[in-house]
């Protein structure tokens, strides 16, 4: 009973706190960016034995081009995309006068009786999506802050570690934890950043070949859907498919553009990312997509965001007790979980 009494304060807590632990977790989440576009860029440099000074050249060196990297991409998406974004909303109207159209075409041509069905109202949609980009711009300050502390920090984490735990066989395995999830961190969100960008690219290219209005702006949409697992590929292919058949597309041009699509998402989501993330996910099918609603219930579309790092972490932690390894089993896709660090 007391357990229930409190899983349910900590959900009250998440949710009434959403205003401080979102920004927080934007934060975390580009600075493990940074840091593991980073790690990749040190593997550029010689790694043979050399002075302590030029080691931390080179890894000064690696966070800055880190940085550039991030900077080059929100100047090209300032520069190219938005701009798009400006274009899509003088045609909301038409757009909703033709999804009107398709949608009373599809009733009377296939007798669905779905007359009495509310339609979408576009100008909702947009408007709702621009109030939450707006609270997140207002709240990019704080994560500024919080980004800013934890590079000034993250040199000292392990002095402070040793400190919380003075007892060797604690401080290891409290070491060997966080090792573990951030490394796994790392490399699922550099990879999943990757592969998220070269479909939103690959994808662009495809719309553009076949004249599909608005190209940029589905490519983007894809880009950021690809870090919600499942649905957000379903959504992001779509959402420009439906856009085609509502602005009167051909069969061909939409069965072309299903098929491309369609087939990105399955060749990078389901086959090259799983091979450049090894084993980082080996999590059940079943418990990414409870865990997508149960973050979705409760911080909505940045807890979908944040849902699968938030698994991985749980999944590393709750491995490395004997209390709770039956929640990593139960987590995982196999039942193979990491190894517990022996005392």
């Amino acid at each position: 009973m007391n357990g229930l009494i409190l899983f349910a304060g900590l959900i009250l807590l998440l949710w009434i706190g959403s205003s401080i632990f979102i920004p927080l977790l934007v934060a975390t989440f580009l600075w493990y960016l940074i840091n593991a576009t980073a790690t990749y860029y040190r593997k550029l440099f010689p790694r043979e034995p050399r002075h302590h000074g030029v080691e931390i050249f080179f890894e000064l060196t690696s966070h800055v081009l880190s940085i550039a990297t991030y900077v080059g991409l929100i100047y090209l998406f300032a520069t190219r995309v938005r701009p798009m974004f400006g274009e899509i909303l003088p045609a909301i109207p038409e757009i909703q006068d033709k999804l009107n159209t398709t949608w009373t075409y599809i009733d009377d041509t296939f007798g669905l009786d779905i007359s009495g069905v509310a339609m979408p109202s576009i100008e909702k949609i947009v408007s709702s999506v621009g109030t939450s980009v707006a609270k997140l711009a207002t709240s990019m300050g704080m994560v500024l802050v919080y980004m800013i502390f934890m590079f000034v920090e993250q040199s000292t984490f392990h002095k402070k570690l040793a400190e919380l735990f003075p007892n060797k066989t604690q401080h290891k395995k409290m070491r060997f934890i966080l090792s573990s999830i951030d490394e796994n961190m790392k490399k699922y969100l550099f990879m999943k950043t990757l592969v998220s960008g070269i479909t939103g690219i690959i994808s662009y290219i495809w719309m553009y070949m076949l004249d599909l209005q608005f190209a940029g702006i589905w490519a983007f949409v894809i880009f950021i859907l690809s870090y919600i697992p499942t649905i957000g590929a379903i959504i992001g292919c779509g959402l420009p498919i439906l856009f085609a058949v509502v602005m009167g597309a051909t069969l061909n041009e939409l069965v072309l553009l299903s098929l491309g699509l369609i087939g990105l998402q399955l060749l990078f989501g389901n086959i090259i990312e799983p091979k450049l993330t090894g084993k980082t996910l080996n999590l059940s099918t079943l418990a990414i997509l409870i865990n997508l609603v149960f973050w979705g219930l409760i911080w909505g579309v940045a807890g979908m965001f944040f849902s699968v790092p938030l698994l991985v972490a749980t999944f590393i932690i709750t491995a490395q007790f004997d209390s709770t390894r039956w929640v990593a089993i139960l987590l995982s896709a196999d039942g193979k979980i990491p190894d517990k660090d022996e005392d």
